[in-house]
């Protein structure tokens, strides 16, 4: 092997890493987030959450499910937070003029989510029916903004920083 295939799967590596670290960390915050702030605001069972996000793909069934559902819900949550993180990663350069300031991309790129998951997502999944309520809307907002936005962003302009001699379509096919 020479040096170049040794660097190239070494940021590879590094790529995957990235993505891996920001996802999970991203992930996990936001959970949290919504665990704590369902059961401050109705004092039952977080789960409650979880069976929320399995109801996505298994509907009402999943809301009065058990332990399964709720695994299930956890499961689809990452795969969610990992696909926000993968689009973030890929989109990074082409926002380059937004991104050089990681707190205002990240607090945008939140706001992004918010907006596709409520306006897209959710509507199209089979998920029951929620009325609007500002004051959870400003709180969903947030979390997502600060929980997710912000580690994503500052986590992945990380890694372009120390690659920035790559360009996009390198990052592209570093990921491949």
């Amino acid at each position: 092997m020479d040096d170049n295939s040794r660097i190239s799967n070494s940021k590879s590596r590094s790529a995957i890493n990235t993505i891996f670290k920001a996802g999970t960390i991203a992930g996990t915050l936001d959970i949290i987030c919504a665990l704590t702030q369902f059961y401050i605001r109705t004092g039952k069972n977080p789960a409650a959450v979880l069976k929320f996000i399995a109801s996505g793909i298994f509907g009402k069934a999943a809301l009065v499910g058990g332990t399964e559902m709720a695994l299930l819900g956890l499961l689809f949550h990452f795969i969610i937070a990992f696909t926000w993180t993968i689009i973030f990663f890929f989109f990074y350069p082409q926002i380059s003029h937004v991104a050089k300031n990681k707190i205002i991309a990240g607090l945008l790129y939140g706001l992004f989510i918010y907006t596709i998951m409520t306006r897209l997502v959710l509507p199209l999944s089979n998920t029951p029916k929620i009325p609007f309520n500002a004051v959870q809307a400003v709180i969903g907002i947030i979390i997502l903004m600060f929980a997710v936005g912000l580690p994503i962003s500052f986590i992945v302009s990380r890694f372009y920083s120390v690659n920035k001699e790559l360009t996009p379509a390198q990052h592209a096919k570093m990921t491949t």
